[in-house]
């Protein structure tokens, strides 16, 4: 059976940490939660899942904070997940069958990201999501925004899926508010980047604008 260490970036979230916790906590062998500067109860409720809580600061760049989550991670995967990410029943009972039979030759795991429900609450948009990586493989976290981890071979497409399950609204303008510091820096945004950076402004109206990075990726 191979070893899994979740490591979770969190800040302000104890409306939703139990939940999250309560739903993995029993698949997982380890649990790495980094705080960016929560100002609510998030540390208090973490300390009943975990003594590995980290605080980190935050410097508008969610791949720093991912990056740091996994280099404390002792087992031989990294799952990430976010505060108001769930494992359904099942979804747990798939994971840990993963678990059990999954080949350690393997270096990335995909799994079902499900994040649009219809009125009975089936899942109406999922898509796959590098979830389990093999620690020490190199791999990182790229963007400020938008995060990824390019995933290498081999990699298995697993069914355990996660559950986006939002609670409450969030910063419309913090991704925006990202890029623009960026460009204001300096950075010469990649293709994937434009794209991100083109669908916020276009979101925000500022189509003119949009057009032209569109165009530009």
């Amino acid at each position: 059976m191979v070893t899994i260490s979740l490591c979770m970036i969190v800040r302000n979230e104890e409306a939703v940490l139990a939940r999250c916790l309560d739903s993995v906590s029993k698949a997982v062998d380890e649990i790495i939660l980094v705080d960016t500067g929560s100002e609510d109860r998030t540390k208090e409720i973490a300390k009943r899942y975990t003594c590995h809580i980290y605080d980190f600061p935050w410097v508008d760049d969610f791949s720093a904070a991912r990056n740091f989550s996994f280099s404390k991670a002792t087992m031989e995967y990294c799952m990430w997940l976010d505060a108001d990410d769930v494992l359904l029943d099942e979804d747990a009972k798939a994971l840990m069958h993963l678990k059990e039979t999954l080949d350690p030759s393997v270096r990335v795991v995909m799994l079902p990201y499900q994040i649009a429900f219809d009125a009975e609450g089936k899942p109406t948009f999922s898509y796959y999501r590098e979830r389990l990586i093999r620690n020490g493989q190199g791999m990182c976290w790229e963007g400020a925004v938008h995060e990824v981890i390019t995933p290498i071979q081999p990699i298995l497409y697993g069914t355990a899926a996660v559950t986006h399950r939002k609670v409450g609204p969030g910063d419309p303008d913090r991704n925006l508010r990202i890029y623009e510091k960026q460009l204001a820096e300096g950075k010469v945004l990649s293709p994937r980047e434009q794209f991100y950076y083109g669908r916020e402004l276009y979101t925000h109206g500022r189509y003119g604008e949009a057009q032209k990075i569109f165009q530009a990726f």
